[in-house]
């Protein structure tokens, strides 16, 4: 089970539907940083953490910005030099959208990571 790929396709299919909110179980530490990403990026407003006594459940105010959005699989390496490559895999065009990537000094999108000139795994896109 992906918690991260089940965050995204309820995000998704909120946005689709057109609603406001989104809900989010289970909430996990990677899921809370990829919504803060996107929170800064501008693709959802905000996100509230609500305790139901398990693992708890985001509830994301969405603003209807984001078209699609899905995991990476598998989670290809990335180095400082191939960027360009799984840009133009991933997303639809030059600067639409945004390639999250685990690196080794955090989850950051990749335009954050080649101005850092680091490498990592990919996550998800979203654009």
């Amino acid at each position: 089970m992906d918690t991260l790929a089940n965050a995204l396709n309820s995000i998704k299919v909120s946005e689709t539907k057109g609603l406001q909110l989104a809900q989010v179980k289970p909430a996990s530490k990677t899921i809370r940083e990829v919504l803060t990403l996107l929170q800064s990026e501008g693709f959802i407003a905000s996100f509230d953490f609500i305790d139901d006594g398990k693992s708890g459940i985001f509830q994301v105010k969405l603003l209807g910005k984001i078209n699609n959005c899905g995991v990476i699989k598998p989670r290809f390496p990335v180095n400082a030099k191939t960027w360009e490559k799984f840009e133009q895999r991933f997303l639809p065009a030059k600067n639409v959208g945004l390639l999250i990537v685990s690196t080794s000094k955090g989850l950051k999108t990749h335009v954050m990571a080649k101005n850092e000139n680091v490498g990592g795994r990919l996550l998800c896109y979203v654009y």
